[in-house]
């Protein structure tokens, strides 16, 4: 009876209190009639309030009936107190508009100008109960990136992985792409990826987000599987009023000397009762570039034949000593056009004061058309070497026969195409919601539909194959080179046909996301403001891998290069060094015209089979926090959240059965379907806790807990032969999840005329981290004809920590005299220190010498900015240490990550108050993407991207 009297009580006070008292809805904007988030909204005389969410509203229950001054606060703009009546049993509507500020300096009245994307990022940062780091879109145009991925990485603690020059995948915090989150309006993206859970962020144009919200210690009502950090897109709103924004421009790529084009617009309004509001944007980017690029591997072993045979008939080999040298050396040339196209539709509809439902949608399109050439070189098999076809000198292999292949990448002759491999990249999402007010419940729902696609038609490969010796360059091991010993060698006649092939991929991610909240008030220890929050969220996601790959025998139509159209691609001003002369392939109109029909096709099973997969997964879960007032100054939010994850899985594994002439076998390639199925409970407990030393210095502290799921392809009992290059990946369907507890302690003071400085520190204790193990197949038994072969396969290891501190200051140097008040700074610096238990090398034995993979020991982004009421510039630099990429059998195997340093400029010049001009120079330093193998010395790939220039126009059109 009791319990039953308790239950009647709590699910029912905050209607009974209905009765007595009313609420207030509202929103607050600035002086251009933007929606402003973070904004402090409080009664002071009721010690109650409430802060503004990214579309600018805000709630405030439970307010006795009477009149009350309502404040509002906001960093950069001047304080507002309006006069408001409430009604109980009413939710009264209020719409605020704050002025920025002015300062007085040398008693003249100066406009905070250029400040405003600062301030909404740093207002909705300091009010966050969680520990956040957020930029705006005004924010984000300071700085010339073009997509989300160059944008992110100037936050504190985030480093970028490159492609093709653009930032694609996050690293938060050191932690691994896959282990963290990115959410778009709260709702998972998708990975269009074939192998991994990477979101690809160059695939989203910068100006179709809002704001972008880094949360580095998640609370229970977010998604838990965010090891590292949960990025989450925020994408533009309807506005209060109309707006028109349209921006146009071009520029160019220096590697290629191509136009880039590009264009945007965005339209929104509102009806006239306020009721609907509307927002369309849409922009295009059509850049041609390319990149020039250099790849090594470097080994410590080198036999030959003796020429003597054994009693069984086989060739004695003899080892040498030898110190590392290149034994695979590549050059390669990239032709690349990337179109990218968004499209974003948001529609929001207030039935009244307490019910409000949205629709938002978004829709990503890139086109990627490339052409690669590649001239590679490896070192024969011990077999076939033989005594004076090689020279050691001091100790290194200086001259040796190779194997030499030139292959020709690209795509068949049609209008989209264009004769070069075609990828085209989509991600979609389209998200239903509300918010609504039932007395003093509050409730938000969402669904949401989104997909991610990857699909590479037609992409064809044609390789001539020849032999000779080279000349190995020893003298610079951050370039290598060979040369061919003998130029005759190299003629055209000389490299043979190889094969021509053509391949179709397809890899599609589908997220059904479905999720409800509820929040009511509870004052439990009459200290002021709390609230009981609790929810549930279903994520049922599907993942699917299709490919397949033909070869095609058309030796007798072109037996050598010589006899097919050629062009030669050397480049005297090849960025990685001009001694690098890559020489001619088949021209990619030749391979795009060739008729290839799949019925004279050789469909190759164990190129594609291994690879191809269905996986599902579904994610339950339910939470409950609270978050409660200790005092004025004290805060706390604890919770628990609570996800269980069910997985289905379907792939393949390659049998290889040998020929047997005595029992009447012949050699075969069979494919066995194989299953997997994983399923896992995790309860995750978390408690934030913030303290407000003074209104503007904020001393906060979390502990949390966070999971990453490991990739799929991962899971499945797959194998994968891939004999050109003697290897074998095995899945691993007893894969667990990688867990982590984590603790953080941050220091933040605003300053009044917007700025920051903060600091702080991070420790997580990461348990089954995942990473891939390789070691030497001893025998057959992982797969006929496999002796020897280095397997891949991914393992848990046994625990990690990461122990990391997090210093910023951003800052309007607006205390200097004269025209240097102008000025601004923008730093932030972060140091990282890694430890991994349980990673095996290739005999077996545990290595106790190595940092967690991917984990940056240092970041730091600095900018100097220059703002009046015309003209704006600002010079930013992004610098990321290098650190351990792969783990190989060994040290001398392990990949690394090489130090970056990007150099930007851009500049805005401003001709009145709705048109301006652009300007920006991108990777002034041509940075490359570099790997070293074991030692920084040991170049294992170098790719130079070159500079890109871009100038345009923007418009922009407010209408209060």
């Amino acid at each position: 009876m009791k319990n039953s009297v308790f239950f009647y009580l709590f699910f029912l006070t905050p209607f009974i209190l209905l009765a007595q008292s009313g609420n207030i809805q509202g929103t607050v904007t600035d002086e251009n009639g933007l929606y402003l988030p973070g904004a402090n909204a409080m009664i002071p005389s009721l010690s109650k309030g409430a802060i503004t969410d990214f579309d600018g509203r805000f709630t405030i229950v439970g307010i006795p009936e009477g009149t009350y001054n309502i404040k509002v606060s906001y960093l950069g703009y001047a304080d507002l107190s309006q006069e408001i009546t409430v009604v109980a049993e009413e939710t009264i509507s209020v719409n605020l508009s704050v002025e920025p500020k002015t300062m007085e300096l040398e008693g003249v009245e100066v406009s905070a100008y250029g400040l405003s994307g600062q301030s909404k990022a740093l207002n909705t940062q300091k009010t966050n109960l969680n520990i956040t780091n957020v930029v705006s879109t005004d924010q984000i145009g300071k700085f010339p990136d073009v997509n989300i991925g160059d944008a992110v990485k100037r936050i504190p603690g985030i480093t970028m992985q490159i492609d093709q020059g653009e930032a694609r995948n996050i690293i938060v915090r050191g932690l691994s792409p896959q282990l963290n989150s990115v959410t778009l309006n709260g709702s998972r993206i998708p990975s269009a990826e074939g192998d991994n859970r990477n979101v690809q962020m160059d695939l989203i144009p910068s100006d179709m987000i809002q704001s972008i919200e880094v949360s580095k210690a998640v609370t229970p009502d977010m998604d838990a599987d965010a090891l590292g950090g949960s990025v989450n897109l925020i994408t533009r709103t309807s506005p209060k009023d109309f707006r028109l924004s349209a921006t146009l421009g071009s520029g160019i790529s220096f590697i290629t000397d191509k136009p880039i084009y590009t264009g945007s617009f965005l339209l929104g309004d509102r009806s006239e009762n306020g009721k609907f509001g509307w927002m369309i944007s849409a922009s295009v980017n059509d850049t041609d570039f390319g990149s020039d690029n250099v790849e090594a591997e470097w080994t410590d072993e080198f036999e030959y034949n003796t020429g003597v045979e054994d009693s069984e008939g086989d060739a004695i080999l003899e080892e040498v000593d030898v110190d590392p040298y290149v034994n695979v050396f590549e050059q390669r040339e990239y032709l690349v056009e990337r179109i990218r196209r968004s499209f974003s539709a948001n529609l929001d509809y207030k039935f009244n004061a307490n019910n409000t439902v949205y629709l938002k949608t978004m829709y990503n399109w890139r086109d990627d058309r490339e052409n690669r050439f590649r001239l590679e070189h490896e070192i024969l098999d011990a077999e076939d070497i033989e005594e004076g076809d090689f020279t050691i000198t001091n100790g290194v292999p200086t001259r040796f026969p190779v194997e030499v292949k030139r292959q020709t990448k690209g795509g068949i002759d049609s209008k989209r195409n264009k004769n070069r491999r075609l990828e085209d990249q989509r991600m979609q999402n389209y998200s239903l919601g509300g918010n609504h007010l039932w007395g003093n419940l509050k409730v938000d729902w969402m669904t949401s539909y989104a997909k991610a696609s990857e699909e590479r038609l037609n992409e064809r490969y044609a390789e001539f194959e020849s032999e000779y010796i080279v000349n190995n360059d020893v003298l610079n091991s951050r370039y290598p080179r060979y040369s061919v010993a003998n130029t005759a060698d190299a003629a055209l006649n000389n490299f043979e046909y190889g094969e021509v092939t053509e391949e179709n991929q397809y890899t599609d991610e589908e997220d059904i996301n479905v999720f409800v909240n509820f929040e009511i008030p509870a004052d439990i220890f009459g200290k002021g403001d709390g609230t009981v929050k609790f929810g549930a969220r279903g994520r049922f996601k599907e993942k699917v891998r299709d490919n397949d790959f033909y070869e095609f025998d058309l030796e007798d139509d072109f037996p050598t290069l010589a006899d097919v159209p050629v062009k030669d691609y050397s480049d005297p001003d090849f960025l990685a060094g001009s001694q690098y002369q890559i020489g001619s392939f088949a021209s990619e109109e030749w391979l795009g015209a060739l008729d290839l029909n799949i019925a004279d096709g050789e469909l190759i099973i164990d190129e594609f089979a291994p690879g191809n997969f269905t996986v599902n997964e579904d994610v339950l879960a339910g939470y409950v926090m609270v978050n409660q007032k200790l005092s004025n100054k004290f805060t706390v939010l604890a919770g628990v959240r609570v996800e269980n994850t069910s997985l289905e899985s379907k792939g393949n594994r390659v049998v290889y059965v040998e020929e047997d002439e005595d029992a009447g076998i012949e050699e075969a390639v069979l494919v066995e379907e194989v299953n997997g199925e994983n399923s896992y409970t995790n309860v995750l407990p978390g408690v934030h806790l913030k303290y407000d030393i003074s209104n503007n210095t904020i001393l906060r502290f979390a502990w949390t807990n966070t999971l990453a799921r490991p990739n799929y392809e991962d899971l499945i009992p797959r194998a994968e032969v891939i004999n050109e290059d003697n290897e074998l990946v095995l899945g691993n369907a007893d894969l667990n999840p990688t867990t982590s507890m984590n603790f953080d302690l941050m220091a933040e003071h605003y300053f009044q005329s917007v700025g920051l400085i903060s600091g702080g520190v991070f420790y997580k204790n990461i348990d089954d981290f995942i990473y891939t193990f390789i070691f030497e197949a001893p025998d057959d038994s992982l797969g006929a004809g496999t002796e020897g072969y280095d397997v891949f396969q991914p393992l848990n290891g046994d625990s990690a920590t990461i122990f990391g501190m997090e210093l910023a200051f951003q800052r309007q140097l607006d205390f200097l005299p004269g025209f240097a008040r102008n000025f601004s700074l923008y730093l932030n610096y972060t140091y990282i220190s890694s430890s991994a238990e349980g990673i095996r090398n290739e005999d077996g034995d545990e290595r106790d010498d190595i940092d967690l993979p991917n984990t940056t020991p240092n970041l730091f982004n600095a900018s100097l900015g220059y703002a009046d009421k015309k003209f704006s510039a600002r010079l930013s630099a992004n610098f990321s240490d290098s650190y351990v990429d792969e783990i190989g059998g060994n040290d001398f195997e392990d990949r690394y990550y090489d130090t970056q340093l990007f150099l930007d400029l851009n500049a805005t010049f401003q001709f009145n108050q709705n048109l301006s001009l652009y300007a920006g120079l991108n990777n002034i330093t041509n940075q490359p993407l570099r790997y070293f193998q074991d030692v920084k010395e040991r170049t294992q790939q170098i790719e130079f991207y070159g500079q890109r220039f871009t100038l345009g126009l923007k418009y922009d059109l407010f209408k209060k």
